[in-house]
């Protein structure tokens, strides 16, 4: 099996820039900012502990440069997420990939663990694509089997909805072997993060 990419999609956590539908549910930006900043410390620490190969796409791009609050290791390899709605950007991170298990994430759900992803490559050694859902009907992880042949599933996909899932899944070839890791929450809307700080109790 050919070594697994974990894509990780984030923005730098700066106020007006990550989880502005956060900031904008809680009536707090700052207090959005440090949710993002949480996130994305769990995210990068997951990302950076096993055997694959992670990769930031970040947005805008003049955060190619940027330490990420200085939790990002300048060793590990940045992207631009490029132009465009989210189907393009992450149609771009499928263009670049190489061939083998190509994952990708967010910087959304911090019960994200090494354990989880490496879960998500063994899925993918018997089947085709693999989700890790969300509890709101996305997902924070989608991975899948690239090839020379493979075409994109993120066309026409209702993103930051209840849909998302489901869309990306009817957008596979007709008889795909799909697994699906255990439901984590996204923190995207203030009764996501009540929801987790009541998980935590």
């Amino acid at each position: 099996m050919r070594p697994a990419h974990l894509l990780i999609y984030a923005k730098p956590p700066r106020m007006g820039l990550a989880k502005t539908r956060l900031a904008r549910s809680l009536g707090s930006p700052t207090m959005a900012r440090r949710i993002a900043m949480m996130t994305l410390a769990r995210t990068i620490r997951a990302s950076l502990g096993g055997a694959w190969t992670p990769v930031l796409y970040t947005a805008p791009d003049s955060a190619l440069g940027e330490s990420l609050g200085g939790i990002w290791p300048a060793a590990i390899a940045r992207r631009s997420q490029g132009q465009g709605d989210l189907t393009q950007r992450l149609n771009k991170g499928l263009i670049e990939a190489p061939p083998g298990p190509v994952l990708f994430i967010g910087a959304d759900a911090p019960d994200l663990t090494p354990a989880l992803i490496r879960k998500a490559i063994v899925a993918l050694r018997r089947h085709d694509a693999v989700f890790g859902p969300a509890s709101d009907g996305g997902f924070w992880l989608f991975g899948l089997n690239k090839s020379a042949r493979t075409k994109s599933p993120f066309g026409n996909v209702r993103w930051s909805g209840p849909h998302a899932l489901s869309d990306v899944k009817a957008n596979l070839p007709i008889g795909a072997r799909v697994a699906e890791l255990p439901t984590l929450i996204d923190l995207d809307e203030a009764e996501d993060w009540q929801a987790w700080r009541a998980e935590q109790k």
